[in-house]
């Protein structure tokens, strides 16, 4: 068990790393972004949680769920995705109570999109968690490696997607950066966890990834895409959508 669990550390570890490389760079930036900057920017973030929504989420949700059998495919994607997409709602409404009491909108908007992120992050941190405690087996080590080093790619632009919409707020840019990072911290612990009840995270693991993908989709459609609308914005929902898309399709 302990070789599992350092095997899946290491796996989770190095996703870890590559969001916190994504969110470093915040630091290329001498100030507070343009206004068509920041449109871009969170149109970019935008983009990027709409196509790991669909390849990193519910298409994996909706393979594994048809892997697994007794049910139709399409439900745990369908009911997840509806269920993540209802929590975020509720948080955003007991966001918006606190909002009016302390008068700052924008960390309302900021608390939602790193919530998302980081629910976004703990079901690929449970899939890499058991790829490489299986590994430390003996079996599948390739495929374990393919898997982190697939998602520790994709992990770059979501560390940007969380860092640069917190710079563009006013946050210095240490305080994005670490926001950025702390999105991703939860991909080893939750690896771990995965490790340490595998009996019972295997069969939920269509059912997270849907919610995850609802509560991504929520927090685009109801903070990013609203404030990004400009011709910014929408080039960098493009952009930001065609990059995630291609990692996630090149990378499998």
């Amino acid at each position: 068990m302990l070789q599992s669990i350092g095997w899946a550390a290491l796996g989770t570890g190095f996703t870890c790393l590559m969001t916190t490389l994504g969110a470093a760079v915040v630091f290329f930036f001498a100030g507070v972004p343009h206004p068509h900057t920041r449109r871009g920017m969170l149109g970019f973030a935008a983009g990027v949680m709409t196509a790991a929504s669909v390849w990193s989420l519910l298409l994996p949700a909706i393979e594994r769920a048809g892997e697994m059998g007794g049910i139709p495919a399409w439900l745990p994607a369908a009911a997840g995705m509806g269920l993540g997409a209802g929590f975020l709602s509720v948080l955003d409404a007991l966001l918006a109570r606190l909002r009016r009491a302390q008068g700052d909108e924008s960390w309302r908007q900021d608390a939602l999109l790193m919530t998302a992120i980081t629910l976004h992050n703990i079901p690929e941190g449970m899939a890499v968690g058991l790829a490489f405690a299986l590994a430390a087996t003996g079996e599948g080590f390739a495929a374990a490696s393919a898997l982190a080093l697939g998602i520790g790619i994709q992990n770059f632009p979501e560390g940007a997607a969380v860092a640069l919409p917190l710079r563009q707020e006013g946050y210095s840019r240490l305080q994005a950066f670490a926001g950025g990072t702390l999105s991703g911290a939860v991909e080893p612990l939750f690896g771990i966890l995965a490790v340490l009840a595998s009996a019972w995270a295997t069969p939920l693991m269509p059912w997270l990834l849907s919610f995850a993908a609802g509560a991504m989709l929520y927090a685009v459609a109801a903070e990013l895409v609203p404030q990004a609308h400009s011709r910014a914005g929408t080039w960098g929902f493009v952009v930001g959508f065609a990059v995630m898309m291609t990692l996630d399709v090149a990378l499998g």
